[in-house]
């Protein structure tokens, strides 16, 4: 189960407690059908190498997972999803 929100985020930004590999990190965001419907443009921030970013068009009501693969600079790689409901306004 995700968070449930009622205005559409611009992007999603996601945390980790060391530094990533950008060449081999990636975040994408699918809506229910399994569409992809981020603005492709995933990456690690070029100020902070522990912040995975994607920018986001604006959002139809609905369900949407995020999925996220990582590769750590000790070389320990990491992958997990969640969702996220958007309801109407």
């Amino acid at each position: 189960m995700g968070a449930v929100v009622r205005t559409a985020p611009a992007q999603v930004r996601i945390w980790f407690d060391g530094d990533l590999e950008p060449a081999f990190s990636r975040l994408t965001v699918t809506d229910a059908a399994g569409k992809q419907v981020d603005r492709g443009d995933s990456g690690v921030a070029p100020d902070n190498h522990r912040l995975l970013q994607i920018a986001l068009p604006p959002l139809a009501p609905g369900v949407y997972k995020v999925t996220w693969s990582v590769l750590a600079v000790d070389g320990h790689r990491t992958e997990g999803d969640y969702r996220f409901t958007l309801k109407p306004q």
